[in-house]
């Protein structure tokens, strides 16, 4: 005689360590020999662990539901079968789904619970999900780190990321092998959104060593694209601590990946675009972008389109820049509106429309985009001859951009000058404004030459006054 109860304890303990194979022969044998009412309750456990694969197991999951009301019409009220059913639904219709029953979501079977939480989640609403009560400690183990990957989920689609970050770090604590690697990554891809590299590349440090040497035939093509996310992430780390050759190894590698286990991906062409960027490789850059644009979503479009936009203002070609930056501020969802349109002020000073640029960048610099924009004014402020002003706005990209980043380098450049053709009025600042710059413009540069004849007139000027060269900004 079977018993529901140890059949499913015995099932749980071989998905607990990842043994599916014997999880589900475990459930076939006994469904064998149990009698009907016994059978009808295995069916729906089982589709529990269906749902355990997600949408590639639509039709399993809908096929055990079948057979468990079939061989007993009591348990459509069941609110273990209610919730798969809801969680079913959801991943079938999304947001239009049925939401499950609130008796299902007081139930007291724990498990009924987490399948009405997880279908939540999959309609879109995540803060509903968030309010069931689902205690790790009465789910069997392989749910536990699943919990709290959608509670992660919810979380993020909620916008709190750092509470996001937390459930995938204790995700990872409570799964093992790939299944800790993939929620490493998730906390990695989270970190990156933070601005935390470091701590991202530490996750993927941890996550690369539980990939095995020799995955099965049956697992080559998961793992590989697993793979792929990895690299994926590293590079975007990687170029984001300043290491964009390091970065352009990841990413050739994820798109290589990609190709051998699937199919290419907005994400990989967008940070090869990136990469190729900050690697002076612009046309190169381009083709990248414009291949994310083509693989993009509609939500992904305004991205890669902002990105083609600036590609092209690097390569000096704004009346093209210009019209992808266009479709972009047409989109009022897109987070980075002020940037864009600090983009097109520059589109529009580089084709000398002077006013246009002008009022462009003060809205932009109105909205939050303070190095573009001020960078912008600037120039403007220089082709009207207006010195101060000029030196106003680079004083303000000094003083926010990042130390060593091309604005903040451009910013210190344009400002020594500025105070040259004031005539040095203030020569150590114009001494130290030249130094900051020089530190990090190459010899092959234009500007080389340049800031060195500022630095040693200023340095000539400041020895008239009784001062000393070398004082350095802060």
């Amino acid at each position: 005689m079977i018993d529901v109860a140890t059949t499913w304890q015995q099932v749980c303990a071989a998905l607990a360590g990842g043994d599916y194979d014997t999880a589900f022969t475990v459930m076939a044998a006994a469904m064998q020999e149990a009698r009907r009412p016994e059978r009808a309750r295995l069916a729906l456990l089982a589709g529990s662990m269906h749902a355990l694969y997600g949408d590639a197991a639509l039709a399993e999951i809908g096929g055990a539901l079948r057979e468990a009301r079939t061989l007993d019409p009591a348990l459509r009220t069941d609110p273990l079968y209610l919730a798969l059913m809801a969680e079913l639904e959801a991943r079938t219709h999304g947001d239009g789904a049925a939401p499950p029953p609130q008796a299902v979501r007081d139930a007291p079977d724990p498990l009924a619970r987490f399948h009405a939480m997880c279908a939540l989640a999959l309609a879109d609403k995540p803060q509903e999900a968030l309010d069931l009560h689902v205690p790790s400690a009465d789910l069997p183990e392989h749910l536990r780190w699943r919990l709290r990957s959608w509670e992660a989920d919810a979380h993020e689609q909620l916008g709190q990321t750092a509470e996001a970050v937390n459930l995938y770090a204790e995700a990872a604590h409570l799964s093992s092998g790939m299944n800790r690697a993939v929620m490493l990554q998730e906390q990695a891809a989270l970190l990156l959104q933070e601005g935390q590299p470091d701590a991202a590349n530490a996750a993927l440090n941890q996550a690369r060593p539980l990939y095995p040497a020799r995955p099965t035939p049956a697992e080559e093509e998961e793992h590989g694209l697993n793979l792929a996310t990895w690299h994926y992430l590293r590079a975007q780390a990687q170029l984001n601590l300043g290491q964009p050759d390091a970065a352009h190894d990841m990413i050739r590698e994820a798109a290589r990946l990609e190709a051998q286990h699937g199919d290419p991906s907005y994400g990989v062409a967008l940070v090869r675009g990136q990469v190729l960027t900050h690697l002076g490789q612009q046309e190169q850059a381009l083709v990248a972008f414009q291949t994310a644009l083509n693989l993009a979503t509609e939500a992904d479009r305004p991205y890669a389109n902002h990105e083609l936009g600036v590609a092209l203002l690097d390569l000096d070609r704004p009346v093209e820049a210009r019209e992808k930056l266009e479709a972009v501020l047409n989109e009022p969802e897109y987070p980075y509106l002020p940037e864009v349109l600090a983009d097109v002020a520059e589109c529009d000073y580089r084709l000398g429309r002077l006013q246009e640029a002008q009022l462009a960048a003060e809205q932009a610099l109105a909205q939050g985009a303070v190095i573009p924009a001020s960078l912008v004014l600037g120039s403007v402020a220089l082709d009207y001859f207006q010195l101060d002003e000029a030196l106003e706005h680079y004083g303000r990209v000094i003083r926010e951009a990042a130390p060593a980043s091309r604005d903040w380098i451009t910013a210190h450049q344009m400002a020594t000058d500025v105070m040259a053709q004031q005539g040095f009025p203030d020569p150590a600042a114009a001494y130290a404004h030249a130094q900051q710059a020089l530190t990090h413009t190459p010899e092959s540069d234009d500007w080389h030459g340049t800031l060195q004849d500022h630095l040693r007139k200023a340095e000539a000027l400041m020895a008239q006054k009784g001062g000393s060269g070398g004082r350095m900004l802060n």
